[in-house]
This record gives structure tokens, C-alpha cells and sequence, in this order.
């Protein structure tokens, strides 16, 4: 991994990964080794999202919530949690009640126009969302391929094929290929 680029594994929440949620993605298990190699180089540069609902939700995030009650849940509910293999990743973790997590407080972390690896979940919703507001910023984007899980195998691929139009501000690649150093 390039040693100025920021890990950003995307919400690693018990809300995505449980089979029995509604959000529950069918890929996530498959996430948890390649995550974990990649934060294991990533070292102090990981970060950690969570998507958190807001305590007083405006506009279409109202009938989001109506429309999902189930995730309409306070702070400290366990669906919120990260989920046990990737509770201790980062150093700092970022939540926000928003699908895309980049704004002030991860670019607080970051800084304005970092390069950023990105994993986690869903790539179909959280990832494709900060992917292409990030790359809008100025950021540079990897998303690694085999690191992001989405609602379901055939979202994850088309939200792949959404991001790969927009090099090079956002390219795609394998884990081995991000910890090989061959992405930027």
C-alpha cells in the first residue's frame, strides 16, 4: 500500500454484516481477511466508518427511517456496533448519519485532498456514495475490488462498473494489488 494513502473501511457494522438484517449483505464474510490485510499495512492510516441514524433526521432521510425502522436506532444499540473481527482496526473512527461518509470529519482526519483506499460495505450504497463525492474533492480514489461487499453480487458489480468510469480520480484493484503497491 502506498505509504501517503488512507484505509477507509466503510461501515463494518453488525446492521451490515448479520444475515438476519434487512441491510445484511450476503458478501460480507467474504470482506473480513482482505480488510484485515490490508489494516494490518495501513497500520495507523486505517479508518473506520459507521453510519449512524441522525437524532433529528431532515428532508428524505425522514422517510428513509419511516421507510426502514428497523435501523432507527439510538447510539450504543448493538445493530450499530462494529462488527468483533474489525472492532480493533483503527485508530480512528469516523461516524456519521450520511451514505457517503466523506465530509468534514473524515477529511479532518485525512486531510483535503488525501488518497484513499477504500473497503467495506455496501459498495452498491456507502461506498459508491464517498468513492464519488471524495474523488469530486480532489481526493484519489482506489476502491479495492475484493475488499467491498454490496447488498448483492450483482450490485457490487454494477456499482463497480459506476466507479470505473471515472479514472483516474477513482481506480479499482485487487488487495494484492493495493498491498503489491501497483494502484494509485
Amino acid at each position: 500500500m502506498h505509504p501517503d494513502a488512507w484505509l477507509v473501511v466503510i461501515d463494518p457494522q453488525r446492521i451490515f454484516a448479520d444475515p438476519a438484517s434487512q441491510w445484511g449483505s450476503p458478501m460480507f464474510p467474504d470482506i473480513v481477511e482482505p480488510v484485515r490485510r490490508l489494516a494490518a499495512a495501513g497500520g495507523r492510516r486505517t479508518v473506520v466508518t459507521r453510519w449512524v441514524p441522525a437524532t433529528d433526521p431532515q428532508g428524505s432521510w425522514r422517510s428513509y427511517l419511516h421507510a426502514w425502522p428497523f435501523a432507527d436506532v439510538p447510539e450504543g444499540h448493538p445493530l450499530l456496533e462494529l462488527v468483533d473481527d474489525m472492532g480493533d482496526l483503527a485508530t480512528e473512527v469516523v461516524s456519521v448519519p450520511t451514505f457517503g461518509k466523506w465530509g468534514p470529519e473524515l477529511e479532518a482526519v485525512t486531510g483535503p485532498v488525501p488518497h484513499l483506499v477504500l473497503a467495506g460495505v455496501s459498495t452498491d450504497c456507502c461506498v459508491v456514495s464517498t468513492a464519488l463525492a471524495a474523488a469530486d474533492a480532489g481526493a484519489t480514489i482506489t476502491v479495492v475490488t475484493d475488499a467491498c461487499a454490496g447488498s448483492s453480487p450483482a450490485n457490487h458489480r454494477s456499482a463497480m462498473e459506476v466507479m470505473a468510469l471515472y479514472p483516474p480520480q477513482i481506480t479499482l484493484a485487487t488487495t494484492d494489488e493495493v498491498l503489491a503497491g501497483r494502484s494509485r
